[in-house]
C-alpha cells in the first residue's frame, strides 16, 4: 500500500497537466455527436454565447484570459473594493426602501425594519408617492437618527426635505457632525424629468455645506436606475452613470470644491439583477471606471466610489410573484460579492403595489441570511481572481467607457438626454432584448416558463404614482408582453366563466409524445390558454370525439417526428372535420396537410399567442 506524506503533496501530482488543445479535441467529439462539425478554436466558439453589449461568454476561461491588474482592496483602481477591509467587519449596509405617504403607517414600517436587521432607511419624501415634508418628524418618531442613516428621495422638494431632516436632528440634540446618509440631490435627473436646466446652485450649496459641516453626510446621488429601468444594458447603465457623475464633478469643482471633496459628495446607485456574474462584474467595473475619472482629474486616491445596489424592478414579475424572492436573493448575492456598500432588496410584491409586512420581512432577511448564515462578507472580493469574472469586468468596463465617450461627444449627459440620444440607444437595446423574451431565449420562470393558470393572484394596495423618469424614459418589465396576454385571458375568464382552450392531440405512447406535449402545454399557458390533454393519446379514429369533448376550438399535435410522418395528416384531418378552427404542430415546420402553424423552441411565442387570442375573439 502506498503511504502518502502527511503534508507537502498535491492531489494532482500524478496526473499529467491537460492542454487546452486536448480539451478542444474533446469538445469536437461532443459537437460531432450533436451533428455539428467544428475543430480547434472553432469548436470552442460553437459553445460561446453572445450576450448584451456584444460581449461573448465562452465555455472555458483559463489563465490565458488576461485582464488588467485589479490591484488590492482599498487602493486604486478600487476594482476589488473601496475599502481595504471590505465588508468583513459588519457586512454591507442593509437599506430598506419606503414609499408610504401616510406618516403613521410609515413610522410603523420603519421601526419594524430597524428592529429586525435594517441598518439604514431610504425614504421617498414629497410628491404623490412620498410622505409630506411637514410629516417627516412623525414618520421618524422613535428612530435614532444618529445610528440609522437616512437617504432622502425628494425630487423637487430636496431642499425642503434636507432642511427638515437637519431641523429634526438638531431639535433632538443630535450632533449634526455625526450624521450619515444622503440628502439625495439629483439635479441632472430632476432636470431631465422637468425638461429644465439642472438646478446646480441648490445641489452645490448642499454639497458645500455637507463637505464643510457634515463629513459623514453626502449630498448627491448619481442614480443609474432609470437607464436600467428603460431597458438599458449593463454597459449603458454604467456609461450613463459615469457621464452624470462627471457632469456633477464639473459643477462642484467649478464652484470651488476640491476634486477630493467633490468625489466625497457622490453616491452611485445601480441595479442588481438575478444574473449574478453580470452584477458582480458591473459593480467592479463601475469602481474601476470612476477611479479612472478621478485619476484623470488628478486625485487618484479619491476614486473610491460609494455604491448603493438595488435589486432590479425590471426582473420582477406580477404572475407567480413568489419567484421574485429567488431572483432578489441572487441579485443581493451578486451585489454583496460585487462589493456594494449598501444593498436594497425590493419586496417580492413590489410590482403589485405597496408591500405588506411579510414581504418587507423577507426582503430584509435576504441580506441577513447571506451575511449571518452564508458568511458572504467574511472574504474581501470573493469573486476576485476568477478568470471569468476578471475578464467580464474588463470587457464590461471597456464597453461602458465607449458609451460614456459617445455621451461626452454629444455634449455631455444633459445634452444627450435632451437630444434623445440616450433614449434611442436604450430603446434599441430593449427592442433586441424583447425579441429574445418573446422567443423565450431569455426565460421568465412562472411567466413564459412553467406558468400556473389556476394560481390565485396576489393582490396588494396600489402604489402611489411614481415620478416621471428622466428624459421621458419608459419603465419596462421583462414580463410585460406575456402579462398583456394573461390579462386578456383573465378578462375572458371573467366574462365567460372559462379560459380559452387548446386541445393537445398526443400521438403514440407517452415516450413519444410527452416531451412535446409538455412543451406545448407550457407554451400555450404562457398566453393564458388552458391545455386540454384528455385522453392521453389519440389517433385518426379517436381524435374527433376527444376534441369535441374537450370544449376547445383549436388543437395542437404532439409527438415524435417519426409518428408525425405516419399520422399527422390523418389526425389533422379528423380534427378539422370535428370543427377545429386551427391546427398547430409542436415541432419544426414541415409539409403536413391540415396543419396551419408550427410551434417550436425559438419561435416567436408572443406573436403566435397574440394572433391565436385574436382568432379566438379574446379581446
Amino acid at each position: 500500500m502506498t503511504v502518502l506524506p502527511a503534508d507537502g503533496f498535491s492531489l494532482a501530482a500524478e496526473f499529467p497537466a491537460p492542454a487546452h488543445e486536448h480539451w478542444q479535441h474533446l469538445v469536437e467529439g461532443v459537437l460531432r455527436k450533436s451533428g455539428k462539425e467544428a475543430a480547434g478554436s472553432a469548436a470552442e466558439e460553437a459553445l460561446s454565447t453572445t450576450v448584451e453589449d456584444g460581449l461573448i461568454t465562452r465555455p472555458l476561461y483559463t489563465s490565458r484570459d488576461s485582464a488588467p491588474d485589479a490591484g488590492y482592496p482599498g487602493f486604486a483602481p478600487f476594482t476589488r473594493g473601496s475599502k481595504a477591509e471590505g465588508s468583513a467587519a459588519s457586512g454591507w449596509d442593509v437599506r430598506q426602501r419606503h414609499t408610504l405617504p401616510d406618516p403613521a403607517r410609515l413610522n410603523e414600517a420603519v421601526l419594524a425594519d430597524l428592529e429586525n436587521g435594517v441598518t439604514s432607511l431610504w425614504l421617498t419624501v414629497g410628491g404623490a408617492a412620498g410622505v409630506p415634508v411637514s410629516a417627516l418628524a412623525g414618520a421618524l418618531d422613535g428612530v435614532y437618527l444618529d445610528l440609522a442613516p437616512v437617504v432622502l428621495d425628494a425630487g423637487d422638494e430636496t431642499d425642503a426635505a434636507a432642511r427638515e431632516l437637519l431641523r429634526i436632528c438638531a431639535e433632538r440634540g443630535i450632533d449634526l457632525g455625526s450624521l450619515r446618509g444622503n440628502l439625495g440631490a439629483d439635479p441632472f435627473g430632476q432636470a431631465a424629468r422637468s425638461g429644465a436646466e439642472p438646478d446646480l446652485p441648490e445641489a452645490v450649496h448642499w454639497a458645500q455645506r455637507c463637505a464643510r459641516e457634515f463629513p459623514g453626510l453626502r449630498a448627491l446621488t448619481v442614480d443609474a436606475l432609470p437607464y436600467h429601468e428603460a431597458g438599458g444594458s449593463a454597459a449603458e447603465e454604467l456609461g450613463a452613470s459615469l457621464a452624470t457623475g462627471v457632469a456633477m464633478l464639473r459643477a462642484l469643482t467649478d464652484a470651488g470644491l476640491s476634486v477630493e471633496d467633490a468625489c466625497g459628495q457622490l453616491e452611485f446607485r445601480y441595479a442588481a439583477t438575478a444574473d449574478q456574474f453580470l452584477t458582480i462584474a458591473k459593480l467592479r467595473a463601475a469602481r474601476r471606471l470612476w477611479a479612472r475619472v478621478a485619476e484623470v482629474c488628478g486625485a487618484a486616491g479619491a476614486g473610491a466610489q460609494r455604491q448603493h445596489a438595488v435589486t432590479s424592478s425590471v426582473m420582477m414579475t406580477r404572475r407567480d410573484p413568489w419567484v421574485n424572492m429567488l431572483r432578489t436573493t441572487l441579485a443581493c448575492l451578486g451585489a454583496g460579492v460585487g462589493g456594494a456598500d449598501s444593498v436594497t432588496v425590493l419586496p417580492f410584491d413590489h410590482a403589485l403595489g405597496l408591500p405588506d409586512a411579510f414581504a418587507r420581512r423577507i426582503a430584509r432577511n435576504t441580506s441577513t441570511i447571506l451575511l449571518e448564515e452564508s458568511h458572504l462578507a467574511r472574504v474581501i472580493d470573493p469573486a476576485g481572481g476568477s478568470w471569468y469574472v476578471e475578464r467580464l469586468t474588463a470587457e464590461l468596463a471597456d464597453a461602458a467607457w465607449s458609451f460614456f465617450q459617445e455621451i461626452e461627444r454629444s455634449g455631455g449627459q444633459a445634452a444627450a438626454v435632451r437630444s434623445g440620444m440616450i433614449g434611442e440607444r436604450l430603446a434599441a437595446t430593449w427592442a433586441a432584448r424583447s425579441k429574445d423574451l418573446a422567443r423565450r431565449k431569455e426565460p421568465i420562470t412562472g411567466v413564459s416558463e412553467f406558468p400556473q393558470l389556476a394560481e390565485r393572484p396576489v393582490e396588494r394596495e396600489p402604489s402611489p404614482a411614481a415620478p416621471a423618469a428622466p428624459g421621458g424614459l419608459p419603465r419596462v418589465r421583462r414580463d410585460e408582453a406575456f402579462e398583456a396576454l394573461r390579462a386578456r385571458s383573465d378578462a375572458h375568464l371573467a366574462a365567460t366563466g372559462q379560459r380559452p382552450k387548446v386541445f393537445l392531440a398526443a400521438l403514440g405512447p407517452a415516450a413519444a409524445h410527452t416531451a412535446r406535449a409538455s412543451f406545448a402545454a407550457n407554451l400555450f399557458q404562457a398566453g393564458g390558454i388552458e391545455p386540454v390533454h384528455d385522453p392521453v393519446s389519440v389517433d385518426a379514429t379517436t381524435a374527433a370525439d376527444a376534441f369535441r369533448a374537450g370544449g376547445a376550438t383549436v388543437a395542437c399535435l404532439c409527438s415524435s417526428d417519426a409518428l408525425y410522418a405516419e399520422q399527422a395528416e390523418a389526425v389533422a384531418g379528423a380534427l378539422r372535420s370535428a370543427g377545429a378552427e386551427r391546427v398547430f404542430l409542436a415541432g419544426r415546420p414541415g409539409e403536413y396537410a391540415g396543419v396551419d402553424e408550427y410551434v417550436f423552441a425559438g419561435s416567436d411565442v408572443v406573436a403566435v399567442l397574440s394572433s391565436l387570442l385574436d382568432r379566438m375573439d379574446v379581446a
